[in-house]
This record gives structure tokens, sequence and C-alpha cells, in this order.
């Protein structure tokens, strides 16, 4: 279990799509006050996720190969398939746009128009919002598939032991270091943090679809692999 939480928690730590938006919320008027109400709401949705699979699972992990654990197994598999057959539709889909130099080209330079259009509207639109807004937002960007995984996962936790404490709070830490990490670097160095944000969401926007790709390859090729091999052992 701690294992497969820590690789679940990396991987949602990673994914660019919270990324991207924590960057335009810290990036706007009072950004780390938005910015605090974006980490607690995401880590909420943490929390409340694993204290219900804890309430429902009385803190004690099902006996093996019972109906319970034959479920979250089974549940895991699915959600890994999902993320490998999503995975696969966003390359084909990034393929198809390669390999039509026309469409690539006319989508280019509308989405050089339209990615300056849509930053200033989303920049314009987080100047406005309230702290009530960012939060609301971590909880729509939530990657509610992953999450669904580590909830699959925490059936196998054991209350009675203090490691899972650690474990569980170990992942909720990790899904949530990177924009830790942005909040404390707005905070401290404020006037650096807004050129290395911005630089670093202009990357994210060049590279987005393969981050997507090999995250979501990568996390469900794992959930596979262990929950074929639990379900067969």
């Amino acid at each position: 279990m701690v294992l497969d939480l820590l690789v679940i928690g990396l991987i949602i730590t990673l994914f660019p799509l919270p990324i991207m938006a924590f960057v335009l919320v810290v990036s706007a008027p009072r950004g780390t006050r938005k910015g605090l109400a974006f980490i607690l709401a995401w880590l909420a949705c943490l929390v409340t996720v694993i204290a219900i699979v804890l309430f429902l699972t009385g803190g004690q992990p099902p006996p093996p190969r019972s109906p319970p654990s034959v479920a979250a197994l089974a549940a895991t598999l699915v959600i890994g398939l999902g993320l490998i057959f999503y995975s696969e539709h966003r390359r084909r889909r990034r393929r198809r746009t390669a390999s039509s130099p026309d469409s690539a080209a006319n989508e280019r330079s509308a989405d050089s128009g339209d990615s300056a259009d849509s930053g200033e509207s989303l920049n314009s639109r987080m100047d406005d919002a309230t702290g009530w807004s960012a939060a609301a937002l971590a909880v729509l960007l939530q990657p509610w598939g992953m999450v669904g995984a580590a909830a699959a996962t925490v059936v196998q936790a054991n209350l009675s032991h203090g490691a899972s404490f650690v474990a569980l709070m170990a992942f909720c830490l990790l899904a949530t270091s990177t924009l830790l990490a942005m909040e404390l670097y707005a905070v401290f160095s404020p006037e650096k943090a807004q050129h290395a944000l911005r630089n670093m969401r202009a990357w994210l926007e060049r590279h987005k679809e393969p981050a997507i790709v090999v995250t979501c390859l990568v996390l469900g090729l794992w959930l596979v692999g262990r929950s074929l091999y639990q379900l067969t052992a």
C-alpha cells in the first residue's frame, strides 16, 4: 500500500493541468491568499476521500480474497485501464494534429492567438476571483481518476499500525507538494516567483500534452500491473 500511494501521489503532484491553473491563481492580485484557498480545498478533497474509505472499512483492511478486497483490486484495474486508454487517446490526437501540416500550422497560429486571448481572459477572471472561486477551481481540477485509484488503495490501510497513518499523511503531502512549493515561493520571493511561475506556465503550455500522456500512461501501467499481480497471486 505504501509504495502504491507514493507512486499515485507523485503522479498527482506532477500532473500539469492543476499546476497551470495554480500559477494563474498565485499570479492574480492577493494571489497568495487565493493560492492558500486552492491548496486547502485540494487537501480537503484528498482528506475527505480517505476519511470516507476509512469509515467504510472501519480502519481495518478486508481479508484477502474477500469480496471487498477483490472489488478494490478490480476498481484499481479499471482505473488503470482507463488511464492507459486516455493516454493513448491524447497521444493519437496529438499525432493526428502533427501529421497534418496545414491543419497543424493553422492550429498553431490559431493557438498562438487564442492562447494570448485566453490567457488574458483567464488572468482577468482570476483578478476578479475570490478565495471561494479558487477553492472551487481546485475541486474541479482534482484528477479524480487518480484520487479514485488512491481511494481503492487506502482500502488496505490498517489504522492499528502507525505506519498506515504516516503513509496516508505522506500521500497527502506528496500529492500537494508542487502546489505548496509554489505557494511558499510566492510568499517569500514574490517578485522572483511571478517571473518564474509565468515562465513555467508558458513551458507547460508547450509541453502539457506529452506530460499528460506520460503521467497517465505510467500510472495506468503501474495500477494494471499491481492489480493483476494481486488478483492472480
